[in-house]
């Protein structure tokens, strides 16, 4: 019996599969891993790409230096200047945090979702996701948002080793960290996700000129 569990654990871990999505848009190229470690938002996006839910759609919601938003069906054929971001698919994902280990840095993909007030379950929206650009933070910076997450919700939280070498060396939005679900990062390509998030956007944080995406597609 110990033996054939241990064949049984060797042969899941040799068939884990890492999956690789490549999204080609109006601006360019780029490539994303997606994690085993959440494998409900792994599974959902990759059923989304092979499914081309995502072709077509805009980049809907643009803010300089924090992150670029897409996913909403609704804006494939949204006329120009159209208020978007409320489309769904009907059900939503549950949230798999793991701050410590896939957090906000620049670069991270992250699920999009509904706020606490109707949504206090943090679930995830079936297909809106973000992509993070950010800031850098100093140390200092960095310990004034733990005092203020504190004050604002009466919890303490950690800043690893790791997220603060990389939120004062490379950035992102570590304020999100704990709340939203890190489900991948852009391996290749982040030159493209820098030149979304430069374009002009009206009031409402959508690109004056179209930012669509045109395919995703599995790579690996």
């Amino acid at each position: 019996m110990i033996i054939l569990s241990l064949v049984a654990v060797l042969a899941s871990c040799s068939s884990k599969k890492e999956y690789m999505v490549r999204m080609f848009t109006t601006a360019g190229v780029v490539d994303m891993k997606l994690y085993d470690e959440t494998p409900k938002h792994r599974d959902n996006f990759v059923k989304l790409v092979k499914e081309q839910v995502y072709d077509s759609l805009l980049f809907h919601r643009v803010i300089k230096d924090f992150m670029i938003q897409g996913g909403d069906p609704d804006s494939k054929n949204a006329a120009s200047g159209k208020l978007l971001g409320e489309g769904d698919l009907g059900y939503t994902v549950e949230p798999e945090f793991m701050p410590e280990v896939y957090f906000h840095r620049r670069g991270a993909l992250a699920a999009a979702r509904e706020g606490d007030d109707v949504n206090p379950s943090k679930a995830s929206s079936a297909s809106q996701f973000y992509i993070v650009w950010g800031n850098v933070f100093t140390k200092e910076q960095l310990e004034r948002l733990k005092t203020q997450y504190k004050q604002r919700t009466g919890k303490d939280i950690t800043i690893t080793p790791e997220q603060l070498e990389v939120y004062t060396t490379i950035g992102g939005t570590p304020h999100l960290d704990g709340d939203y679900t890190v489900f991948g990062e852009v391996v290749k390509g982040l030159e493209v996700v820098d030149a979304i998030q430069n374009v002009r956007c009206d009031r409402n944080d959508r690109p004056l000129r179209d930012v669509r995406i045109i395919k995703m597609e599995l790579i690996k």
